[in-house]
């Protein structure tokens, strides 16, 4: 039987809800590459914001989030139909998407960390929850609209998640404030992947560990 759902510190909720908007707005942005009508943009839009969280509690045997508490899907939902009206500048949609996906990864890595936590998931199984809350949307994301996912471009994508959702778990254990160890893991895992972004960091094959610049920065063609 699933665990029941614990409720969420006001800070975790929040960060938790952010994710869930620049998410789906990475997410609607995508679809509006591939021309989708409106069914779609809040398909991918939806996907992309719960998506991962789905799969975390999945596989914590946890009560899934939003079939509880409707408003994360709802969200999702009104972001998605703001974006297929309200948003047409095509430099704003390929840039609002690279930074809603950048922003979400950050967020949700430490509210999968912390759900893992809640629930006494051991601290490496609650640091993989983490970065699979984080990239779990974007992947699924992708693959519906037959995209190269951005965790095999070889950017620091799911490092940066996994980064993130470490240095809360070790914030955590060292009893720092909850809001300050949010909030500092949340910016850790954000700086990372803005600067893979920026700079075009990427993880090499063998022999060339780390390559830095030479390709677009958004790792998308």
């Amino acid at each position: 039987m699933p665990t029941p759902i614990e409720p969420l510190s006001a800070s975790i909720l929040a960060i938790n809800y952010f994710g869930d908007v620049v998410f789906a707005i990475s997410g609607a942005l995508t679809a509006a590459r591939y021309r989708m009508d409106i069914l779609g943009f809040v398909l991918i839009g939806t996907i992309t914001g719960i998506g991962g969280g789905t799969v975390r509690d999945l596989l914590l045997d946890r009560t899934v989030w939003w079939t509880q508490n409707p408003i994360e899907l709802v969200l999702c939902v009104a972001v998605s139909l703001f974006t297929f009206f309200f948003i047409s500048d095509e430099i704003l949609k390929r840039r609002g998407m690279i930074w809603g996906d950048a922003l979400g990864l950050a967020a949700f890595g430490v509210v999968g960390c912390h759900v893992a936590l809640s629930v006494d998931a051991p601290v490496v199984v609650a640091v993989f929850m983490g970065m699979l809350t984080a990239t779990g949307g974007g992947i699924i994301r992708d693959v519906l609209t037959n995209t190269q996912p951005l965790i095999l471009s070889g950017q620091l994508y799911a490092t940066a998640a996994l980064i993130g959702a470490l240095t809360y778990a070790g914030l955590n254990h060292v009893q720092l404030p909850e809001g300050v160890a949010e909030l500092l893991a949340v910016v850790t895992a954000f700086a990372l992947r803005a600067a893979a972004i920026v700079y075009d960091i990427r993880m090499g094959p063998p022999g060339e560990f780390i390559h830095i610049g030479g390709r677009n920065g958004s790792g998308r063609k």
